[in-house]
């Protein structure tokens, strides 16, 4: 961490993604993209795993972990890197539901 020429805190990305995961960091001002899903996850990427096809994306956006397999391509194309600013945006038709415990 440093401070700029104003006095502001700067922090480095990576050092972000590595605080990100130990506290629960507040929600994100990024304004939400046009599009049909509605559930959207700002966040921060702090974690990046590619192999020669797939990439494995983790944003941690406030006290939700949120995972996305992608293709590398696609994960290059969009600069995800740790510490990056990113948006998970979350449709699905089917949602499964489970209670502490386990079976009733």
């Amino acid at each position: 961490m440093s401070h700029d020429d104003t006095g502001r805190l700067v922090v480095d990305g990576v050092e972000l993604a590595r605080v990100a995961r130990e506290i629960v960091p507040a929600e994100s001002a990024l304004p939400v993209p046009r599009e049909s899903a509605r559930n959207h996850f700002p966040g921060v990427v702090t974690d990046v795993r590619k192999d020669g096809v797939m990439a494995q994306v983790e944003i941690q956006a406030g006290p939700h972990r949120v995972v996305s397999l992608m293709s590398r391509e696609a994960a290059d194309e969009l600069g995800l890197d740790v510490g990056v600013v990113a948006i998970a945006s979350i449709k699905a038709t089917n949602v499964v539901v489970d209670v502490p415990g386990g079976m009733a």
